[in-house]
């Protein structure tokens, strides 16, 4: 008879326990086996709540400048702006005489000198009326120049409107050289006329020197220029 592998082999009962004493200590623990092969990944987790935003960092030192870019093409020219005011146009004349043969005779006191030649002249604000008289057009303001040889001690003068204007008097007391004489006339009317004129109460009449200091035929000039 085969015996029973369950029976207690002490008092052959088949409660193989029954007998059992109690376990001894526990032994020395084993060394770690090797681990065993990796498993395969798991399945993502879902993504997290979005956590708050953090505060903003310092500002950055500011960078180097970078190189110039191409000129843009040119662009399209545009409309003409509207036309600018006219400009001043300078009123001019130069009047004159040759001696010989202008001013033959001697000018005598309260008597105008002739300037019966025309020299460059610009527009017509400045114009002869005669010989020793000349219009200025406009009301304003003149540069008056002139110059005469003369062989008498004497004096000239401008005269506006046949009024002789003190400020303008020129003269010399020896000798046989010119008369010349600069001044600044105001208008307050249109077609005012001016002449230079030998003044009344002078006791000489004046000679225009003839071919002075030489032997070439001496000029007088009457320069009008408008100034404003």
């Amino acid at each position: 008879m085969k015996p029973d592998t369950n029976s207690c082999d002490r008092c052959g009962c088949e409660n193989r326990c029954c007998c059992q004493g109690p376990p001894g200590p526990q032994g020395p623990r084993g060394f770690a086996g090797p681990a065993g092969p990796q498993g395969p990944p798991g399945e993502r987790g879902a993504t997290g709540l979005r956590g708050p935003i953090g505060p903003q960092g310092a500002t950055g030192e500011q960078g180097a400048t970078g190189e110039r870019g191409p000129a843009g093409p040119r662009g399209l020219t545009g409309p003409a702006g509207p036309q600018g005011p006219p400009g001043t146009v300078l009123n001019y004349a130069d009047f004159y005489a040759i001696m010989p043969p202008d001013n033959s005779a001697n000018v005598a006191p309260g008597t105008d000198v002739s300037f019966p030649q025309d020299g460059p002249v610009s527009g017509d604000g400045i114009a002869r009326v005669n010989d020793s008289s000349f219009r200025l057009a406009d009301a304003g303001v003149y540069q008056i120049q002139f110059q005469v040889s003369v062989t008498e001690p004497g004096q000239l003068l401008l005269t506006l409107n046949g009024a002789d204007l003190a400020y303008t008097v020129s003269g010399r007391f020896t000798g046989t050289d010119q008369i010349v004489g600069t001044a600044l006339v105001e208008t307050t009317a249109e077609n005012s006329v001016l002449t230079v004129r030998n003044p009344s109460g002078n006791a000489a009449a004046l000679t225009i020197t003839p071919l002075a200091g030489g032997t070439r035929p001496v000029s007088a000039h009457l320069v009008i220029t408008q100034i404003a």
